[in-house]
Order: C-alpha cells, then structure tokens, then sequence
C-alpha cells in the first residue's frame, strides 16, 4: 500500500512539475529577478520550519505581508501559498513516509478526505470577495496562534503510543482532515490543527507527520496560482525541507515558535485591518456614488 502511494505520488509529481515549470517559463519576467532572489529566502526559511513542524502557511504570510519585494494581493494568497509550498511538502512526504511507519487504512483514509476536502474548498474559496478571504485567514491566523500557545504551555494533550485509528476515533480522524484540506484552499495550513487533532485522538505525535505531510503533498498541486512569484519559494522551500528532515528534526524549537506567535498574532490583525479598511473604503465610494 505505502508503495501505491509513493507510486501515486511520483506521477503526481511528474505531471505537477512539469506544467509548474512551463508556465513559469511563459511568464517569467527578467524584471522580477529581485522577487524570485527573495522567494528562495523566504521558501528556505518557511519550509525549513515547516519540516519540524512549525508550520509554512501563517509565516509564509507574516513574511510576504512584511516584504516590498514580493506584492501578492490578499485575494490571491491562498492558491499562492499552495502553489508555491506544494514541491516542498511533496519532498517532505517522501522523506516522513519511508521514514516514519504509520497504520496504512489511517494514512490513506485521511489523505484521501483531505483530498476531497479541497476540491470541494477551492470550488467555494474562488468565489469569496477579498474581504472575506482576509477574514477567513485571519480567524485562522489567530486559531494558529492559539493552538501553538497551547502547546508551548503543556496544555495541549501530549498524545500516546498508538501509530494509527480505528472505530469512532478513525471516523473523527478522516472528519478533521477532510474540514483541514477544505481550509487549506483559503489559504490556512494544515499541520498545526493536524498535529493537535493527532494527539487528541491519542496517537504518537510522530504519527503526524507522514499522515500531514502525505495529505498537503496531495491537495497542494490541485491549486493554481500566481506562478511566478511561487516559484523562488518553491525551489528555497525544497532545499530547506530536505536540510531539516534530514539534519535537524530534533532541534529544540521552543524559543522560534513563541517568536512564530509574535509574528503570526500581527499578520492576523494585519488581516483584519485590512478587511476593515475595505469597508470604510466601500462607505466612502457609496456616499460619493
């Protein structure tokens, strides 16, 4: 079963990049050199957090919010952050799969709800107005917030020994992940609630990383957007997940995420603001119309 999923995977893969790199060649532009050069940073730094398991989605934003070199608009952060993540959470995949032994019907059940979860997610998330999508990702930012709050404090549950589900707990299990793929179309990462719903449900904490490193490699190359941009990230991402699963997996982290909060907690009041000031802006334009 792991060897149909690596197989599924691999194709997905081919295909994914192969259309990833085409459409970068038709729209590159010699003029956006600068923003490719600060991509690969960015990429490097999120995706190196993200293999241990800080998360890449809420500091992908913090940083692109903070950046002057990259202007993604809100309305496309979502399918920006899935494109340009989606290679490194596939390499991330690959590594936590051969590395880490989970139940099979848990892991292939979960991928798949996360699957179709964000099929039916992007079908909504395209259609919201850049208000709403700002809303929506910074309730979620906020949510991220708590949730590493929490852990940071001991007062999320530690989880147990078990490395898979079965009966009531495996159904709430593919439940959460199909809820979690469908929101990662809006732009909110998985890995954080996936971890937490993990423990909860009284696995090992390690079985968390092939079940949602597994689940965004799948979801990610469903979504398309803003490919330029995505690119520098994607390669920076690459490279920096493969140094951390492969180096430093067990580096204390204690201190970088209460920092992560920092960062995360702005970007979520950015994103309120935001949304905001687009209805004060709305107001002005209907009582001059």
């Amino acid at each position: 079963m792991l060897t149909a999923i690596l197989g599924a995977l691999g194709v997905i893969t081919a295909g994914y990049t192969t259309v990833y790199v085409n459409d970068f060649r038709k729209h590159r532009d010699a003029s956006k050199a600068n923003v490719f050069r600060t991509g690969l940073f960015i990429g490097f730094i999120t995706d190196f957090l993200d293999a241990i398991g800080v998360g890449s989605f809420a500091t992908t934003t913090a940083i692109l919010k903070f950046s002057k070199k990259i202007n993604v608009p809100d309305k496309l952060l979502p399918g920006t952050l899935n494109v340009a993540h989606a290679l490194p959470m596939i390499t991330q995949a690959f590594l936590s799969l051969n590395a880490i032994s989970v139940d099979m019907t848990t892991l292939l059940s979960m991928i798949i709800s996360a699957v179709v979860g964000s099929w039916i997610g992007a079908g909504i998330i395209s259609k919201l107005p850049e208000k709403k999508v700002q809303l929506t990702m910074g309730v979620a930012l906020a949510g991220t917030a708590v949730l590493l709050v929490l852990g940071q404090l001991g007062l999320m549950p530690s989880g147990g020994e078990a490395m898979g589900l079965a009966g009531g707990k495996l159904i709430v299990g593919i439940v959460g992940n199909f809820i979690l793929g469908a929101l990662m179309t809006a732009g909110i990462g998985l890995y954080a609630p996936c971890m937490a719903m993990i423990a909860l449900l009284g696995m090992n904490p390690k079985a968390a990383f092939p079940i949602m490193m597994g689940a965004c490699a799948f979801v990610g190359p469903t979504n398309t957007s803003n490919i330029v941009d995505s690119m520098g990230i994607t390669i920076g991402g690459v490279i920096g997940s493969i140094l951390a699963l492969l180096f430093v997996t067990n580096m204390p982290v204690y201190w970088l995420k209460w920092l992560v909060v920092l960062v995360v907690v702005y970007t979520s009041a950015t994103m309120f603001k935001a949304a905001m000031t687009k209805d004060v802006e709305t107001e002005k334009e209907e009582k001059v119309s």
